[in-house]
C-alpha cells in the first residue's frame, strides 16, 4: 500500500508560478510511474505530466514547456514545477502512483489561480 499526501497548492496570479509536492509513504524507487493529474470543476480528471522509474517523462500539449515532474527517489517524492500559469490551470491537483497494475491517489491540493 502506497499512501500518498500533496502540498503546495496556494493563490497564484497568472503568470505565476507553483511547485506542487508529493510525499510518499514508503520507497517510490520501484514504482512503475508517477503522475500528477488534475480535475476542474464538471471535468474528467486529465493528465498533467507523468514520470516512470527510468525517468522519462510526458506531457500533454497543454502544458508542455510549462510544467516539470521530478522526482527524488531519496526523499521519496515527486514534484510538480509549474511556471506561466494560467487561469484554466485551476482545478484539484492530484498525484498518482502506478505499480504492479495498481492505481493509488493522494486526496488532491487546490490550485487557484486568481485573476
Amino acid at each position: 500500500q502506497v499512501q500518498l499526501v500533496e502540498s503546495g497548492g496556494g493563490l497564484v496570479q497568472p503568470g505565476g508560478s507553483l511547485r506542487l509536492s508529493c510525499a510518499a509513504s514508503g520507497s517510490i524507487f520501484s514504482i512503475d510511474v508517477m503522475g500528477w493529474y488534475r480535475q476542474a470543476p464538471g471535468k474528467q480528471r486529465e493528465l498533467v505530466a507523468r514520470i516512470t522509474n527510468t525517468y522519462r517523462t510526458f506531457y500533454p500539449d497543454s502544458v508542455k514547456g510549462r510544467f516539470t515532474i521530478s522526482r527524488d527517489n531519496a526523499k521519496n517524492t515527486v514534484y510538480l514545477q509549474m511556471n506561466s500559469l494560467k487561469p484554466e490551470d485551476t482545478a484539484v491537483y492530484y498525484c498518482n502512483a502506478a505499480h504492479n497494475s495498481e492505481n493509488y491517489w493522494g486526496q488532491g491540493t487546490q490550485v487557484p489561480s486568481s485573476s
